[in-house]
Order: C-alpha cells, then sequence, then structure tokens
C-alpha cells in the first residue's frame, strides 16, 4: 500500500521486478523495474491508479501461453482452445501478436498445461468460462499461472472466432446450470458443448495501434495497453495466416518484408509497434 513496502518486497525477492497496480484492466500502472530508483517511480505512478500494489518477480522473456476452460455445474470440463503469445512475457496480452494453436510447446508441455488448467478451474469452482495464462521456461517444463479470469475476456472473442466455439453463448446456458453435453454448438450446429474443438488450421491476431495520432506518446511496448483494435487471420500454416494479418493491420504493407531503412541496436532491444519489421530487416 505504500512505496516503503514496495521497495521491502523488492528486496525480497531480488531485482527485477514487475509492479502492476491490483485491480486494474489493460496492464494500467504497470512495468519492470530493475532497480530501487525504478521501482520508487513506477510505485508512485501505480499507486494513483490503485490502493494496492503487486510486486512480482520478474519473468520477462518466458513463454506466454493461454488456455480457454469451460465447466459445467456437474463437474464437466474441456479446454476450448490453446494460444501462445508470440511476444514474450513483459508485453501485454493486448499487445502481443497471439497464434492458435500454440506453435512451439511439444505434447508433454501442451498436455502439463491442460491438466493444471482444468485443477485451477475446479479448485476455483466456476462454472462458465475461464481463461487462464501461464509463464512458461522456454529452457525447462518451470512455469507459473501469472492471471486467471473467470469471465470473457479480450482472448475469449479471439479463441470463439478462432475456433467456432460460442463462448459467451455456452457459459450463458452453464450458468444456467445446464450439462455440457445437453448445449448444442449454435455455430456447428452439429456438435454438442462438451466437443473439444481440433483446429486443422492456424489463426494469427495482430493487434493495431494508432500511436500517431497521439503526441508525446513512446512508440515502447510493454505491459501497459496501447493498441486500439486488432485483427485475426486464418491459413492453413502459421506463415500464410501472418502475412495475411500483416496485410490487413496497414494496407501499404505487402507482408513480413524488412524496412528499406537501416536499424538500429536500440530498435532491436526495445520492442515498439513495428518490431515484426526490424525483425524482418535483422
Amino acid at each position: 500500500a505504500s512505496v516503503k513496502e514496495a521497495l521491502d518486497a523488492a528486496d525480497k525477492l531480488g531485482y527485477p521486478v514487475m509492479a502492476r497496480a491490483a485491480f486494474s484492466l489493460g496492464g494500467l500502472g504497470s512495468g519492470f523495474a530493475n532497480s530501487k530508483e525504478e521501482l520508487t517511480i513506477l510505485a508512485q505512478q501505480a499507486l494513483a491508479h490503485s490502493s494496492q500494489l503487486v510486486i512480482d518477480k520478474s519473468l520477462k522473456g518466458w513463454k506466454e501461453v493461454e488456455y480457454e476452460v469451460v465447466r459445467d455445474a456437474y463437474d464437466n470440463c474441456i479446454t476450448v482452445c490453446n494460444m501462445e503469445n508470440v511476444d514474450p512475457l513483459g508485453i501485454h496480452t493486448g499487445e502481443s501478436i497471439v497464434i492458435a494453436p500454440s506453435q512451439t510447446l511439444n505434447n508433454k508441455e501442451y498436455n502439463m498445461l491442460r491438466t493444471t488448467a482444468l485443477k485451477v478451474i475446479r479448485h476455483f469452482g466456476v462454472i462458465g468460462e475461464c481463461n487462464i495464462q501461464y509463464a512458461l521456461n522456454p529452457f525447462s517444463e518451470e512455469y507459473y499461472i501469472i492471471e486467471v479470469n473467470a469471465r470473457l475476456s479480450r482472448s475469449s472473442a479471439l479463441a470463439s472466432k478462432a475456433t467456432g466455439y460460442p463462448l459467451a453463448y455456452v457459459a450463458a446456458k452453464l450458468s444456467l446450470g445446464i450439462r455440457l453435453p445437453d448445449i448444442r454448438n449454435s455455430v456447428t450446429g452439429v456438435t454438442t458443448a462438451c466437443f473439444e474443438p481440433s483446429l486443422d488450421y492456424c489463426v494469427v491476431k495482430i493487434p493495431r495501434w494508432d500511436l500517431t495520432k497521439f503526441t508525446r506518446v513512446s512508440k515502447n511496448i510493454g505491459s501497459s495497453m496501447k493498441s486500439v483494435g486488432e485483427v485475426m487471420a486464418i491459413g492453413r500454416k502459421f506463415e500464410e495466416a501472418f502475412q495475411k494479418a500483416l496485410r490487413m493491420v496497414d494496407e501499404t504493407v505487402i507482408g513480413f518484408d524488412p524496412y528499406s531503412k537501416a536499424i538500429s541496436e536500440e530498435e532491436l532491444m526495445e520492442p515498439t509497434d513495428k518490431r515484426v519489421f526490424v525483425v524482418a530487416a535483422a
């Protein structure tokens, strides 16, 4: 609740740490601190948005994976969709390029996180829809649950469109006490809600920014959300869906092509809204 308490917590955890305002949407008042000085500034900003401040161990650079899970009043559970962020942890989900289904998880990792997701929704006793976000170490099977949203979120809307599984419709029926096998999938018209979608295609979501309209706004992206919209592309494989999505975000872009200008080391170190083209040039 105070800057001093935040500094004490950071000393126990060890730097770098992540500071965020409690109960804020879109990562408002959050960021990473590598020193006491940085944390002091960050804590003051966060406490302006909320009376409570959360200090976490920094997991910047880890993979960010999400699962959408549904459960009925009779304890039937299924995972509807799993998604992987192309951007690592440290970039807000709303700022990240997201792909469904996940592309870099092996079978063991996928099932380990899926099993955990089902345990989490049962532990909390959620009836309806739940979004669970993980941080997964890219070099081991170590993982943390970083967020659980027991409601429909931005990710749920993407999962619904990506899989053809009407999450909002099903969640409303489940909250009325109807069993998963008794709910018809209104999109397919053939399957029931207990049928777990299996994708033979790839879906890519890329956020859209309009930062040029605002003066004195940093183009760097991070743990707070600046995007104003997003596009979704479907393709047989990642490359196809990715190129389609890039063309939809900006009509002047042909695809995954580099900038013609030379790029600096700073552009490679600090992600901006144009990071995809910086990577292409590199």
